[in-house]
């Protein structure tokens, strides 16, 4: 999905990959990340969000809960992590990174809301009223007033299976009304997920009916005394994105592949982000014709369609990579003919790595020509 646009806009990675695994450094199932053009793209998407008054959580699921990325971003200036889950929070609270946005998508569970809130997420996501009373219990006894965001939901919003959950429009005065009395909360916005998504058919990011859902939601909060300070309205989270989040009124935003330069959006169109991660593997059979690599990294949403297979970075031979069906365990991912068993394999898809049971190595110094390993990462972000 990605292997063109690597190719053009970072062909040192690619250098750096065949490298290090000629050398032995790095192993099969590795996704690997430029670090410096993940700071050039963090900070382009950072500067956008300034100048137009959005706050920015960044997502790092899809790197592997990366805490040595989150500290990154934390020193260019984000606010904070939204964590996809409660396991996803305890690796950030671990290492002292500070959370944005924590609940939206996987809910705290009632074991882990009195540690969450002690840590002090600027915002808590909430879609249940259970969940607003347990938060409330340990934020009262902490003597603090934890923020929420209310995520909602309208009859036309796109949920994907899986995340179905949110406050209706149509019940929100009433579950307003009847968490407003308590002491230990506040609700301060609204959210949904996703608000924007990119289009095959006009090829550009456009607002999904969630963000009119979030809109609606934000009327009726300030009709029932509440101001609402956060409208989070996330998803593909890139510098094209904030314009359209600013023309629309959301203020905060929640980058995760925009950081990396693989939105949609990115493999479709040049863009200010560029493509600063890929996947790395190493023949390891021949069987009926095909040439099998190494698995472990694969994403069933990760249309993943060629890779390029050699020894030399400059002589990389492309073919078809035929991946695992969505039912079966990814122990290989097959190409379209035999090869050496060793050679290098590199690949550039859509990825979830904390699905994955992959590696993360993080590469340092790749425009001197003397790439470092600055970390190496299993796949919940945990140092090897």
């Amino acid at each position: 999905m990605f292997l063109s646009k690597l190719q053009q806009e970072n062909p040192r990675l690619v250098d750096a990959m065949v490298a290090l695994h000629r050398s032995c450094k790095l192993l099969p199932d590795t996704y690997v990340v430029d670090l410096e053009q993940f700071r050039a793209n963090a900070r382009a998407i950072l500067d956008s969000a300034q100048a137009k008054g959005i706050r920015l959580y960044f997502m790092l699921k899809q790197l592997g809960r990366n805490p040595r990325l989150a500290q990154e971003l934390v020193k260019l200036g984000y606010a904070g992590a939204v964590v996809v889950d409660f396991r996803e929070a305890q690796i950030m609270m671990r290492h002292n990174i500070p959370i944005g946005n924590v609940g939206h998508l996987v809910q705290i569970p009632d074991a882990l809301v009195e540690q969450v809130v002690a840590y002090g997420p600027e915002v808590i996501t909430v879609y249940s009223e259970a969940k607003v009373r347990r938060i409330n219990e340990a934020a009262v006894k902490l003597g603090k007033v934890q923020k929420l965001l209310v995520r909602v939901t309208g009859e036309n919003d796109h949920i994907y299976s899986g995340q179905t959950a949110g406050i209706s429009l149509a019940e929100l005065p009433d579950f307003l009304a009847r968490i407003g009395s308590l002491p230990g909360i506040k609700v301060v916005g609204v959210t949904s997920f996703p608000c924007f998504l990119y289009s095959e058919q006009t090829g550009r990011i456009e607002p999904t009916p969630n963000l009119q859902t979030v809109l609606k939601a934000k009327g009726i909060l300030h009709e029932n005394g509440v101001e609402p300070e956060v409208i989070n309205t996330p998803s593909a989270t890139c510098v094209s994105t904030l314009e359209l989040m600013e023309q629309f009124g959301g203020n905060c935003g929640e980058p995760g592949h925009g950081l990396t330069g693989t939105t949609p959006l990115h493999a479709h169109s040049s863009q200010p982000e560029k493509s600063c991660c890929a996947y790395l593997s190493e023949v390891s059979h021949n069987f009926d014709g095909l040439g099998y690599c190494y698995g472990g990294g694969f994403y069933r949403r990760g249309h993943v369609a060629h890779a390029l297979v050699g020894t030399d970075a400059s002589r990389m031979r492309s073919m078809a990579v035929i991946p695992p069906t969505a039912e079966s365990i990814d122990y290989h991912f097959g190409l379209e003919k035999p090869c050496t068993v060793g050679e290098t394999v590199i690949m550039a898809f859509r990825f979830q790595i904390f699905v994955t049971r992959s590696d993360v190595a993080l590469l340092d110094n790749l425009a001197t020509g003397e790439p470092v390993i600055a970390g190496i990462y299993d796949s919940q972000g945990d140092e090897k």
